[in-house]
């Protein structure tokens, strides 16, 4: 019987920004943002140029931004991202892309750097798995750590082959849309780059 799986990037695939980004924007408010932008231009600007990795930039921001908020608070704060701002951002044609995957019995897995909060409200709707980075909670509280590696790169590949037998699928489809995703593309039978603009 033939089995087919998708793995999707998120952000820039699936949705036309960047979702960190735009959940900092509607949690924090659009002054806050760009205040805390300005503050952290140095870190930004160290690993655009490749001082510093991705993950020590992303924990960088969530801790400026999230460091010691309630737990409660910040999912709450990503459902009402999901139902709010999300719908704005994603790709008609991604989702049309899903949708006829997901009719046709593909397993559907979206492969995130993203957290997985502001994602999983949205993956549960439309009856697919999430695979994301996964953040630390002490005592309730956001850290703004990462829980082992960010969900990027080959991160993505080890994420998604800790939990698939891929030799259990005859169609593998891959989606992806910046090098970070290469690494996940590579393991597709058919593979798409910067499909859906």
């Amino acid at each position: 019987m033939k089995r087919v799986i998708a793995f999707f990037d998120f952000d820039g695939t699936v949705t036309r920004k960047d979702t960190l980004l735009e959940f900092i924007k509607f949690s924090k408010g659009s002054f806050r943002f760009y205040l805390g932008f300005i503050l952290n231009s140095p870190i930004l600007i160290a690993y655009k140029i490749g001082i510093i990795s991705n993950q020590t930039a992303k924990e960088w921001m969530l801790r400026y931004y999230f460091s010691g908020k309630r737990n409660e608070w910040f999912q709450q704060q990503s459902d009402l991202f999901v139902q709010q701002k999300l719908p704005s951002l994603l790709r008609p044609k991604a989702i049309k892309e899903i949708q006829k995957l997901l009719e046709a019995g593909a397993d559907i897995v979206i492969v995130s750097a993203s957290a997985e909060n502001w994602i999983k409200k949205w993956t549960d709707s439309m009856k697919i798995q999430l695979l994301g980075t996964r953040l630390i909670i002490r005592n309730e509280k956001i850290t703004g750590k990462i829980h082992g590696k960010n969900c990027h790169g080959k991160e993505k590949v080890s994420r998604i082959k800790e939990k698939f037998k891929l030799e259990d699928y005859t169609d593998i489809y891959c989606y992806g849309d910046t090098k970070g995703d290469k690494p996940m593309l590579e393991l597709g039978t058919i593979k798409f780059y910067k499909p859906f603009r």
